[in-house]
């Protein structure tokens, strides 16, 4: 791995190194030579598998948002294509076949996020959208072959660890999956030459991937191009970064509301607080290095809220520290919390516990829903239900209002329509 030394002049990539966004980079010292003469166009992938991006993906577009911030230009690639087939990449079996009008409907629900964080005004730096299927699909396949197909190597493909990883654990890995790195070898090739991008950055996953663009650029057009990778996060508690109990941390507030995505940042493990005010907040370094050795519960707060702010605004921010104050002290019933609603008559039809908490979408199951009820792990107004029986009833509702809580972290209100 290149490393950046105190030559290195350029506040981008300097900045990208400080908060610890810096893993891998194909030529390092050109990179800054390049970055220090002029604003550069760079792009990162999106597979478009869900209707959402979850918080696995903040990483790069905290790294988009970065860019703009030094004024260069992202563009953003919404794989279209590429989803058609799946990335083997971290895959220990082969993903489910999307269709391409479910492709569609994700890419243009997966697009608002960006929205909210990236800045969509300034023209020099506004995010270019690309989807690949506006190429991928008009290939020719024998012309793709001898044009393209003819630089990469069976001998090499194998050697990379999307390819090799399944092989040595014998998983089966599809000839449509083989392939994949060609393709999007090939869509950089694509950025390269109608949108002047000279830099593809990735998850360390990547790296093979983002190396076969490079070599193909330099092979196909004889241009030089780069190719920049982030670390792999890994919580300090040995979990995967994004996923929890209750599901994925979702970046759409119709899948996860923002209580709920605070309460996610504030229940930070205490050894990531400080990784990840670097990584997911735009709070300056030093002002990082001046408050890190305050009390880790204010710190773990101004993550929440600082995060929150981001996705959210600062008014769903501050809304979401007021629940979790109110639900921590328990004076009432949370005025602040995320709420659904009953109708009059789901209570008159004997709606039971169990059944609510399933209409609450704090957890699916039934039988983790039985599980909890008969650790005492569920609560109604602060009261503990032990009864997995219990009918809803009006009398339950104070102002037309319950609090409903699974343990001591997941909370919502419900309310009579």
């Amino acid at each position: 791995m290149d490393k950046l030394d105190s030559s290195m002049k350029n506040t981008f990539l300097l900045e990208m190194q400080s908060r610890g966004y810096l893993n891998q980079c194909t030529d390092l010292d050109k990179l800054n030579e390049i970055c220090n003469k002029q604003t550069i166009n760079a792009y990162i992938g999106f597979d478009c598998t869900a209707n959402s991006l979850h918080v696995g993906s903040l990483l790069q577009i905290m790294v988009l948002r970065l860019m703009q911030k030094h004024g260069h230009r992202p563009i953003i690639l919404l794989g279209g294509g590429t989803t058609l087939i799946g990335d083997p990449s971290g895959k220990d079996a082969t993903r489910k076949i999307l269709q391409q009008s479910d492709i569609k409907k994700n890419i243009n629900s997966i697009k608002k996020v960006f929205s909210k964080i990236l800045d969509m005004t300034n023209k020099k730096t506004k995010p270019i959208f690309v989807n690949n299927y506006d190429w991928l699909s008009k290939l020719n396949y024998i012309e793709f072959l001898r044009d393209i197909g003819a630089h990469f190597t069976i001998n090499k493909m194998l050697t990379f660890d999307s390819v090799k990883t399944r092989l040595e654990r014998e998983q089966s890995l599809s000839y449509m999956e083989f392939n994949y790195m060609i393709l999007q070898a090939y869509d950089f090739l694509e950025l390269n030459k109608k949108k002047d991008c000279d830099l593809q950055i990735g998850g360390s996953d990547q790296w093979g991937n983002i190396v076969n663009g490079v070599e193909l650029i330099k092979r196909f057009s004889n241009k030089e191009s780069f190719g920049l990778t982030t670390p792999l996060i890994t919580l300090a508690s040995g979990a995967k970064m994004g996923k929890t109990e209750s599901g994925a941390i979702w970046l759409d507030k119709n899948l996860l509301s923002a209580y709920d995505y605070w309460q996610f940042w504030r229940n930070t493990d205490d050894r990531d607080v400080i990784k990840f005010l670097k990584y997911f907040t735009d709070l300056e370094i030093n002002e990082i290095e001046r408050i890190k050795n305050q009390n880790i519960n204010d710190l773990k707060i101004i993550l929440a809220n600082k995060a929150t702010s981001m996705l959210h605004g600062d008014k769903a921010a501050k809304n979401s520290e007021k629940a979790a104050q109110e639900v921590f002290t328990g004076k009432s019933l949370g005025s602040s919390l995320p709420s659904v609603k009953i109708t009059p008559i789901e209570i008159e039809k004997k709606i039971n516990i169990i059944d609510l908490i399933i209409l609450s979408k704090l957890e699916k199951s039934k039988s983790e829903i039985r599980r909890l009820i008969k650790g005492s792990g569920v609560r109604i107004n602060n009261h503990i239900i032990n009864n997995e029986k219990l009918l809803i009833s009006e009398q339950l509702f104070e102002s037309n209002t319950i609090k409903l809580s699974l343990g001591k972290k997941r909370h919502i209100k419900i309310e009579i329509n």
